[in-house]
Parts: C-alpha cells; sequence; structure tokens
C-alpha cells in the first residue's frame, strides 16, 4: 500500500534513538574503478568479494559499510542531473586528524573535491567517486560545541572549511 491509497491520516513514527546506518550498497559501472577509489583512496578495506560482480568493504572490521555492485550497472552511466536517487553517502570520521589524514589521501591521488564546508556541528568535505555517486567525508563536533541562537535551536550554517588548516592536522 503506497502513502497515496491510505484512506486516514496515520500518526507519524518516531525511530529508535538508537537506530544506525549500517552499509550502503552502489551500484558502479566498473568494480575494479570503484576498488581504486573506495579501497586505495578512501581506505576501506575489501571484507569478501563476489567474482566481478561485487565486492563488501569495511573500517574496522564491520561486515561491511559500503558495497559495490554491477548487479544491474555493468558498463552503465551516471544518473543525470535532475533525477531522483542517492545525493550522496556520508563516512563519520571520529575526530578531526582522522579527516585529516583522509583529505591528505585525496590530495595525494589528486582527486577533486566539489567542496568543503564548515557545518557548525560539523566539517565536511564533499566529492564524487568514480561512478558519479556523491561522497561526504566529514567528522562531527561535539555537542557542547553546537551553534544555537537565542531561542535554543540549533542554527547550523555553511562556512567555508579552512582545508590547509585541516591538512596540517594530518600527521
Amino acid at each position: 500500500m503506497s502513502a497515496s491509497t491510505l484512506e486516514k491520516p496515520v500518526a507519524p513514527y518516531a525511530a529508535d534513538p538508537g537506530l544506525k546506518i549500517g552499509h550502503v550498497h552502489l551500484k558502479v559501472a566498473d568494480l575494479e574503478r570503484g576498488l581504486a577509489f573506495w579501497r586505495d583512496i578512501i581506505g576501506l578495506q575489501v571484507m569478501q568479494r563476489m567474482g566481478d560482480h561485487a565486492v563488501f568493504l569495511s573500517a574496522g572490521g564491520y561486515h561491511h559499510h559500503i558495497a559495490l555492485n554491477t548487479w544491474e550497472s555493468a558498463g552503465g552511466s551516471p544518473p543525470g542531473f535532475g533525477t531522483t536517487g542517492l545525493y550522496h553517502v556520508a563516512l563519520l570520521y571520529p575526530d578531526r586528524p582522522a579527516l585529516a589524514r583522509a583529505l591528505k589521501s585525496l590530495v595525494q591521488a589528486g582527486w577533486p573535491l566539489e567542496g568543503a564546508s564548515d557545518h557548525g556541528v560539523s566539517e565536511a568535505i564533499y566529492l564524487r567517486d568514480p561512478d558519479g555517486n556523491g561522497v561526504e567525508l566529514y567528522r562531527d563536533r561535539d555537542r557542547a560545541e553546537w551553534p544555537f541562537d537565542a531561542q535554543g535551536k540549533l542554527a547550523m550554517v555553511t562556512k567555508r572549511l579552512d582545508l590547509r588548516a585541516l591538512l596540517a592536522e594530518a600527521g
């Protein structure tokens, strides 16, 4: 049943606050090209491979955070602008030095960035993978540092992130 076929209003459902996003499957045109990005530049480890059709990657030994597959997309084109689909997948780093090391890997690989922002609650770097999927690499600030307005409501911002200062923390 679709939402448009409901005859009476339904009370909104509130997801459990312990909910976490476990993994993302990305359709890719070329598995090896995807691996060269997600494994060699982003730094995820291969957990399992299913021939030339799928690979499961993670950080820290989880079964998989990102899966790449060519089941419906081998040799395919990225979705065009103005179409629906995934805007980006966001990878949350534990702290600023870890985000800095990820940026250093991108710079060393010559990978193009689309943007970098300080949102007050987080610092984020934006780019695309080889298949045109949006990727956000970010770190959250401690909640005590988050910006709030005079009424106590969260007041996120979008300011320029100083990439040189971030890179200086890469070690």
